[in-house]
């Protein structure tokens, strides 16, 4: 699948809430990071991993739309770089949800091999209602 493609097929199972079919379009040994990370893991190694982590999302994050996809393509027709904004709602407290990302991406043999997923970690503990985070 051309990584493209499958960037879209991503999305589109996030808004299915389908985790392990996210995780599928992962090789097994893929490497997953979150540069920005602070409460999470700031690497996940392999599908399993992806997998795991992934499992409860949808019990925490209600996402709904992604209404700002800007792609980027790169010099490499494996790399892609892509700029998103999610829209949803938190769960555990029903507040509004919205997140900007940075997705960077290699696709080997249809999959993604790696990815670089940025995005906030003071807005995403603002959005789970955690207590502890001054609003910046």
């Amino acid at each position: 699948m051309e990584a493209v493609e499958l960037f879209q097929r991503a999305l589109d199972l996030l808004l299915a809430k389908d985790m392990d079919g996210f995780a599928d379009l992962f090789t097994p040994d893929c490497t997953v990071e979150f540069p920005f990370a602070e409460t999470t893991p700031a690497r996940l190694t392999g599908r399993d991993e992806l997998r795991a982590y992934l499992a409860n999302y949808p019990a925490r994050m209600d996402i709904t739309g992604f209404p700002s996809v800007v792609v980027h393509r790169s010099t490499d027709p494996a790399t892609l770089i892509v700029e998103f904004t999610a829209h949803g709602r938190t769960v555990s407290t029903g507040a509004d949800y919205e997140m900007r990302y940075v997705w960077v991406g290699v696709v080997r043999d249809g999959a993604f091999a790696e990815l670089r997923d940025y995005w906030n970690p003071v807005r995403a503990a603002q959005a789970a209602g955690s207590p502890e985070e001054v609003p910046a």
